[in-house]
């Protein structure tokens, strides 16, 4: 069989990738790998540091690279996740043609592209040179480490900007939560969310004591700021995340062991962690408040506006069930007053499978299960087959759980600082080799 029969079938869409690859490449070219490195490097650095206008260049510079990168590289077989990504693309774009406010939901659909830009990047560039997984991993626990010493230091300065975030009108009244350099403490915890893992996977994975000594840093920084922005939807992820990387890496850890014990000793490591965490929420005030706000239903003001803002949104989703009212924020903005009840102002559904139906219907809904499916599927795959890429898919399977259960109650992770960081675990899983690939070079 000819190599052109056994090559796999180019979908329509990319088939203008790779048009100059036959041309010289010249110095600028041979050069778009370590650009494209150190521009990912500084976007993922400065996610909680540069201005909306620094962070909107870096974007838009990474998805002009990929452009320039495709041109030059002839697309090979697009992959389950890609094929995923691409529904939801069309789907956006359906969802865009049928708004009610079409100009404001174009806007949302350029925003969605420009994330996809650099999300291509990302795969683009792991899956050439792996490397650079551990230097991207790098540039973004430099920033996480800034942004997490700032928000604790808050609580040693004037609290009266803290204060600020103290609902009078909540159980919790007169808790002071750090914000760090993101100005809310909720977004902080959802930028924190997926880093944690990332920094504890970089732990095990990075030799040398320098790099493990920053990487643990980062690593309790991370967990004592994400703490104190007492974001309960965030503490109930990192719970998530911790029951993943226990369950995970104990089953890996005892697989020589009997297996009635391989069994229980994941299941004992998780009832012991919950009974050590019952035991700090009941012995520790603050956070004993703040948990009993959950259970405190509409008596709570922040569940209060969030059960209405919810209700709201399932109104919107029964008004346009198959297409919704188009992407993004703005769209969001200019149809939820028709919908919400008085003085219940909002930004966003306060829940992604709520916003995932509103801005592109239940097929909006349904597309971004699927692509969640299809990660776990990978990641889960990667951890089985282990080698170079285990350890990634570790850290992405805790993050998917992470924003996970914070996303069934915020929408922090549709905010840039917080959904790169996202689209990082999804090139991760994208880039890394099948079963039937070879495996890419392992250098540290």
């Amino acid at each position: 069989m000819s190599s052109s029969a056994s090559a796999p079938a180019v979908p329509l869409i990319l088939r203008w990738q790779g048009v100059l690859a036959n041309y010289p490449a010249g110095q600028l070219g041979r050069q778009l790998t370590l650009i494209s490195g150190i521009v990912l490097c500084a976007l993922m650095a400065g996610l909680p540091l540069v201005t909306r206008t620094g962070m909107t260049l870096l974007i838009a510079a990474s998805g002009l690279l990929w452009v320039l990168i495709a041109l030059r590289t002839p697309a090979g077989d697009i992959g389950s996740i890609n094929r995923w990504l691409l529904g939801i693309i069309a789907l956006a774009l359906l969802a865009t043609g049928f708004s009610p406010v079409p100009s404001a939901a174009l806007h949302g659909f350029l925003k969605l592209l420009s994330y996809l830009g650099v999300y291509a990047l990302m795969r683009q560039l792991l899956a050439t040179e792996p490397i650079w997984w551990d230097r991207i991993v790098a540039a973004l626990l430099a920033g996480q480490l800034v942004t997490s010493v700032l928000g604790i230091r808050q609580l040693f300065g004037d609290t009266s900007e803290l204060a600020r975030w103290a609902d009078p009108n909540s159980v919790a009244d007169g808790t002071i939560r750090i914000y760090g350099t993101l100005d809310n403490p909720n977004l902080l915890a959802g930028y924190l969310l997926p880093a944690i893992p990332l920094a504890l996977v970089a732990l095990l994975r990075w030799p040398g004591m320098a790099r493990k000594a920053f990487a643990l840093a980062a690593l309790l920084l991370g967990i004592a700021a994400l703490v104190l922005t007492y974001s309960r939807g965030a503490w109930m992820g990192l719970v998530a995340e911790a029951a993943v990387v226990v369950v995970l890496l104990g089953s890996s850890l005892t697989h020589s062991w009997p297996p009635l014990w391989r069994r229980l000793f994941p299941l004992l490591l998780l009832v012991l962690g919950a009974a050590a965490l019952v035991v700090v929420v009941t012995q520790v005030e603050p956070l004993r408040v703040r948990v009993l706000s959950l259970v405190a239903g509409r008596n709570d003001s922040s569940n209060n506006f969030r059960i209405n803002v919810w209700l709201a949104a399932l109104d919107m989703i029964q008004a346009r069930p198959w297409l919704g009212i188009g992407p993004g924020n703005d769209a969001f903005n200019q149809i939820y007053p028709l919908f919400a009840q008085p003085r219940f102002n909002a930004l966003s559904a306060y829940s992604i499978p709520l916003e995932l139906s509103v801005e592109a219907g239940i097929p909006g809904l349904l597309a971004g299960i699927g692509l969640v499916l299809c990660c776990l599927r990978s990641a889960l795959g990667q951890w089985g087959r282990g080698g170079f890429w285990a350890l990634p898919a570790l850290a992405v399977l805790a993050v998917i759980a992470g924003l996970g259960v914070q996303g069934l109650t915020d929408t922090i992770f549709f905010r840039p600082e917080v959904q790169l960081s996202g689209w990082f675990c999804v090139a991760t899983l994208a880039a890394a080799p099948t079963a039937t690939s070879t495996p890419p070079n392992s250098r540290d």
